[in-house]
């Protein structure tokens, strides 16, 4: 059997006969004591240190304003209001329990520290979008809208990709499932999100409910680094493990990749079609921008070679959200990647 099908092991939580430097991400020999000081990888302390730089609270904003402003809305504006809030706080509940359960798979302590991290700003995403719904709604019709979300035949559909790959993982924890599991993710932070934004930072530009753009903002700005390290996880993998670094996996990536651009394209012609001054036609390129983003973060060429964004009003809302680890510290090991650099990995949304 090859060796990417074979079940990964729990990590024991202490291996005193085994180096604390780990000798691999997945299936290494790591004492499981984190030495910052002495890690496989050195950037990836950078990259917690800017994680726990992020930290911030819901609490800390005040939605006095917001909530001010709430029935000043259109009808059709409070609407796709709440059920975006919902359908966005449905997508990173999947998200903390997930990033929880892969750290115990992973023999590096520095990459399991950064999981515990994420697991615990998808929580504080989650509490977020709560948060915004008791400032404006009674909980009798937080709980319908929350309920909306589950039943929602198109919410129904685009999480359904991402469930099934996280579940297959859940239930069979292999390198190959842990592989499908992080590019599903890398669709999740880096693609499924961006509807909802663009609706929130779209109000913002007409200057209203600015404390919910602001929070957003914030939860972007998180987003943007998980897609990031989690980019940096998958080339790791493929390169530590050169069975997984095959042409049917490369190929897979692009699949789910254009599976949840049009995913989010559907998504995104439901939810904001009575939107006045969003161009769903100019938002579908963004979207495949977005995609190249991704596909560049994990090494890979453009597939839809969208030059640049075609949403340029979004700058004002994103120039802070952009993932400020910009150093590439990978040391490309495999023909299929080129190394990622400022030109062709992390530019400006």
């Amino acid at each position: 059997m090859s060796k990417s099908k074979l079940p990964l092991t729990k990590i024991k939580l202490l291996n005193p006969e085994f180096p604390n430097k780990s000798t691999g991400i997945i299936n290494g020999q790591s004492s499981g004591l984190l030495n910052w000081n002495d890690i496989a990888y050195p950037q990836m302390y950078e990259l917690y240190q800017t994680l726990l730089s992020n930290f911030w609270k819901a609490q800390e904003i005040n939605m006095q304003d917001d909530i001010k402003q709430w029935d000043l809305l259109s009808d059709i504006e409070k609407d796709v209001f709440l059920r975006i809030n919902t359908q966005l706080a449905s997508l990173d509940s999947l998200q903390t329990p997930t990033m929880s359960q892969v750290l115990d798979y992973v023999t590096d302590s520095s990459f399991k520290a950064i999981f515990a991290v994420i697991s615990q700003q998808e929580a504080v995403h989650n509490e977020s979008y709560s948060y915004i719904l008791s400032s404006l709604v009674p909980l009798r019709e937080q709980n319908e809208r929350f309920n909306q979300a589950k039943d929602d035949p198109v919410v129904q559909k685009r999480n359904q990709m991402i469930l099934d790959a996280y579940e297959t993982f859940r239930e069979n924890p292999t390198p190959q499932h842990l592989l499908e599991l992080s590019i599903h993710s890398v669709v999740l932070e880096g693609i499924y999100f961006y509807a909802g934004f663009a609706f929130f930072y779209h109000l913002a530009r007409q200057q209203k409910m600015l404390k919910t753009s602001t929070m957003i903002s914030y939860i972007q700005r998180d987003e943007m680094q998980h897609a990031y390290f989690i980019s940096q996880f998958v080339r790791i993998l493929l390169a530590e493990n050169p069975e997984l670094n095959t042409e049917k996996n490369i190929a897979y990536i692009y699949h789910i990749m254009e599976q949840g651009v049009q995913f989010e394209k559907e998504w995104a012609g439901y939810i904001l079609k009575d939107i006045k001054g969003i161009d769903l036609t100019e938002f579908e390129s963004y979207v495949e921008y977005l995609a190249d983003k991704r596909l560049r973060q994990l090494g890979l060429s453009n597939h839809y070679s969208v030059e640049e964004n075609p949403m340029p009003w979004i700058h004002v809302f994103s120039d802070e959200m952009i993932n400020e680890t910009k150093s590439d510290f990978f040391e490309q090991k495999s023909r299929t990647y080129t190394k990622v650099s400022d030109s062709n990995g992390f530019d400006e949304l």
